[in-house]
């Protein structure tokens, strides 16, 4: 893909731009996110791997936490590039810096790097600390002062700046200025509250920069105006030093600014160079890896480290990526390590079927396609969904070519549900299959039906084929695909089945919901046994 294809500006002069990783600290105050300490260290590794510039690991002395995080950085945390950070405030309402117990605890984690925050908005300091506006100047002025004194690299976060800029640009600005003279290596200027928009970030680094240099000004965006990725761009584009932002966008409320898009955006089009082209090939593994550590799910759709990021439907789509793939992607999927995928729908051409039977190895005509894409419209128009079970898709493919499965022949199936005596509730299922001359009868229990039918199928067939043994039911869920049939309607059954080396779905419709769970089971069932011939 060219230059001019992946959108790169060939006018754009590049200014050194460091990017800090803040997942281990804010990002991890999203709700419902607790990674451990060895989750932690886990994520640095990676966020490291990603060739990030600055990982700040949390806040010494606001938990225990944090505390073990840091103690054991010292001996396990060994980074080839980012450099540790770590997180803290500013000394207190009175006090001096050198008398402050948690600018110490922040000394005690041993970073070369500390990042303190202190208040900009006079609102805040007048209200949340009750304090007069010299004496937060004083605290921001004191403890950096005192931390460099110490040794250390300092940056300072500017809370609330740009709502405390638009409230009072004097005192926002006095507050900079002061961590600036006082030696803060970074000024970092923070949307805390996140409802600043692109246009007003220009126009407040234009005014902002006129004071301070802007090599030295670093941004912090929350997205809860849906505007952190566009407003760390506009901040790149005015040359600032640093960019702040998390992984996969965790963060507080609606999160930070998603570093899963900036990065790529910073590099693929606007031709900053924060991420090396081998570093940036990890993106999209490193962010589902980091999901998987923190027991997250990424959005399909999302930019650029989405499974679906780069996967055509449309016809006109798929067709038009089979010669050039340039000609519907932005930029070439495998620069953020992702792929091109085609999905199996009632809009796809004859273009996706060739293409996922040039991936299974099939040797399709053109006929045969087309064919195949005629009976996944009917299907579709019946309710099936074949871009979630692809499984179904091959088994379709199959059948299209005259194959017809030799594994066992299904003679009938039962269930039932028994309430006992002491309340609990049991499913029994009974299947009759023959293998070869061999005919097998066989009846399990199960915690409901579908369940109880996957284990007497396994059953029944074990004998002849133990690998299905090692297959397991890791999904099954239902749809109503028309309530307003009340329980005469159609229902859409969609089970993810796997062993060890993979998982493959499939797909059952009927009015009956045990009949498509079946038909549904059945196919992963041949589709296993199929990949273990393989």
């Amino acid at each position: 893909m060219t230059s001019a294809s992946a959108g790169v500006f060939s006018f754009w002069k590049a200014p050194m731009l460091e990017i800090y990783d803040t997942t281990l600290r804010d990002g991890t105050q999203r709700e419902g996110l607790s990674p451990t300490v060895g989750d932690k260290l886990a994520i640095a590794r990676l966020l490291d791997r990603l060739q990030v510039d600055y990982i700040e690991g949390g806040w010494p002395g606001a938990n225990p936490k944090d505390d073990e995080f840091f103690e054991r950085a010292k001996t396990e945390l060994d980074l080839d590039h980012a450099v540790l950070t770590a997180f803290g405030s500013t000394c207190r309402v009175g006090a001096t810096a050198a008398e402050d117990a948690g600018l110490a605890t922040l000394l005690a984690a041993e970073t070369d790097v500390v990042c303190i925050v202190g208040k900009a908005w006079d609102y805040h300091v007048t209200e949340a600390l009750r304090a007069e506006l010299d004496e937060g100047v004083r605290m921001v002025a004191d403890s950096v002062a005192y931390l460099r004194s110490q040794g250390r690299r300092v940056f300072f976060d500017a809370e609330h700046f740009f709502d405390g800029y638009r409230a009072n640009p004097a005192y926002a600005l006095s507050v900079v200025q002061a961590a600036h003279d006082a030696g803060a290596e970074r000024v970092v200027l923070c949307d805390t509250n996140g409802g600043t928009l692109p246009e007003q970030v220009s126009t407040v680094l234009a005014e902002v920069t006129q004071h301070l240099p802007v090599d030295v000004v670093g941004v912090h965006f929350h997205d809860d105006a849906g505007c952190a990725v566009a407003n760390s761009l506009v901040a790149a584009s005015a040359g600032v030093a640093q960019v702040q932002g998390c992984l996969n966008g965790y963060g507080e409320r609606t999160g930070n600014a998603d570093l899963c898009t900036v990065i790529p955006n910073l590099v693929l089009k606007m031709g900053l160079d924060v991420s090396p082209s081998a570093a940036l090939k990890e993106l999209a593994p490193i962010a589902h890896h980091v999901a998987e550590i923190t027991n997250t799910s990424i959005d399909p759709h999302h930019p650029y480290v989405g499974v679906s990021a780069f996967t055509h439907k449309a016809g006109l789509h798929t067709s038009a990526i089979a010669r050039r793939p340039d000609a519907y992607e932005h930029v070439d999927p495998a620069s953020v390590g992702n792929t091109t995928r085609m999905v199996v729908s009632e809009l796809m051409g004859r273009a996706t079927v060739l293409s996922r039977a040039r991936e299974h190895g099939w040797d399709l005509d053109a006929d045969t396609a087309q064919v195949i894409v005629d009976r996944v419209k009917e299907l579709e128009h019946q309710g099936y969904l074949f871009e979630a079970a692809d499984g179904s898709f091959e088994l379709l493919v199959r059948k299209a070519t005259g194959w017809e499965q030799p594994f066992f022949e299904v003679e009938s199936f039962r269930t039932h549900i028994e309430q006992r005596g002491d309340g609990t509730v049991i499913a029994e299922a009974t299947v009759k299959v023959k293998v070869g001359d061999e005919r097998y009868i066989v009846t399990e229990e199960g915690d409901g039906p579908v369940n109880a039918l996957d284990r007497a199928l396994r059953g029944a067939l074990v004998h002849d084929f133990p690998e299905v043994d090692r297959f397991r039911l890791l999904d099954f869920r239902v749809r109503d695909l028309d309530s307003s049939d009340g329980t005469a309607a159609r229902v859409r059954v969609l089970i993810q089945t796997g062993d060890s080396d993979g998982s493959w779905g499939t797909v059952g419709v009927h009015q009956n919901i045990i009949e498509a769970s079946w038909e549904a089971l059945v196919a992963a069932t041949v589709l296993g046994l199929l990949r273990a011939e393989s």
